[in-house]
């Protein structure tokens, strides 16, 4: 009899030990997790307050006016005043035009950079500081440094087309070669992040792919186009939709170089916002622009996505 409450008293010890153990490691985790949402809901409230709010009063305000210090809503009349402005439909078409020339340049530009870069076996971390160096300058600093070697007169990329007894060109002083000047200047410092993206893309690329490929007697060229552009066809297809939003909103470069000009040739739809706004004091009309290029691109990324999504599914 006493041999049984003795068995049976460490098995209630135990019980009884056990019950703070797990109160413990409960109190411990529910910490942690509180610790964990904090942090979320700290992001989440930064991201709310700096990204969702400004686009809600932004819509809210293209339905307003001020007057006299006074808000009124004016329905529609915003929208019918930017329509009707003669910038309007030049400044998309500058917008656009801008959007192709970057897209042709800037979205081959990183893929093949990356794609030398990972042929190297040795010196790849030189290259990739080399590649990403001008996404970590100040913007305006580079763009200023491209103005130096862009004057028409003493700049450095005239000189050298001197020294070659080629033609110079007046780069940002002409409509001609403007745009296509922004667009030189916004891929030498946009490329690097999209170089670094690829080229992490490239390397998750398993190596037996290429050697059954070259076992099979394919050169460099259709390695690529057999090989990596397949493996890496997700992050191409996202990286494109990413660059069109990108280079749609482009105007530090047109405000920096060229101010919109000459005659109005480099006046994207960012900049006649700007100009709304802060030149012109015509907020609210500057609110239904950005509304206007918000319907635009967010129409574009889901006309983008279902066909993704459609010919993912064929």
């Amino acid at each position: 009899m006493t041999t049984t409450l003795t068995r049976g008293r460490p098995g209630a010890g135990t019980a009884r030990t056990r019950t703070p153990r797990q109160g413990g490691h409960l109190r411990r985790a529910v910490a942690r997790n509180l610790r964990a949402h904090a942090f979320l809901i700290g992001a989440l409230l930064c991201f709310a307050l700096f990204t969702w709010y400004p686009m809600v009063r932004e819509i809210v305000m293209s339905f307003q006016k001020v007057r006299y210090g006074e808000t009124h809503w004016v329905g529609l009349d915003n929208f019918r005043q930017i329509f009707a402005d003669p910038e309007f439909w030049p400044a998309w078409r500058n917008t656009l035009e801008f959007t192709g020339i970057a897209l042709f340049f800037g979205f081959v530009a990183p893929f093949v950079t990356a794609i030398v870069i990972n042929e190297f076996r040795h010196a790849q971390s030189y290259l990739r500081i080399l590649v990403y160096l001008p996404v970590m300058l100040p913007p305006v600093a580079g763009i200023l440094l491209f103005k130096y070697f862009m004057d028409p007169g003493y700049g450095l990329f005239n000189q050298i087309l001197e020294f070659l007894h080629l033609p110079t060109s007046s780069w940002l002083a002409s409509q001609d070669t403007a745009m296509f000047s922004l667009v030189i200047v916004s891929t030498w410092a946009n490329m690097g992040s999209a170089t670094l993206v690829y080229l992490a893309a490239l390397q998750s690329i398993p190596g037996e792919l290429y050697e059954a490929a070259e076992l099979d007697g394919a050169g460099l060229l259709r390695r690529v186009w057999h090989v990596t552009v397949p493996q890496t066809r997700l992050i191409l297809s996202l990286m494109l939709m990413l660059q069109v939003v990108a280079t749609m909103q482009m105007f530090t470069e047109s405000f920096v170089l060229t101010g919109g000009g000459p005659q109005g040739s480099t006046t994207t739809v960012v900049y006649m916002l700007y100009n709304y706004a802060f030149n012109f004091d015509k907020f609210n009309t500057a609110a239904a622009l950005g509304v206007v290029l918000l319907l635009v691109l967010g129409a574009f990324s889901a006309l983008y996505l279902w066909l993704e999504r459609r010919g993912g599914e064929e």
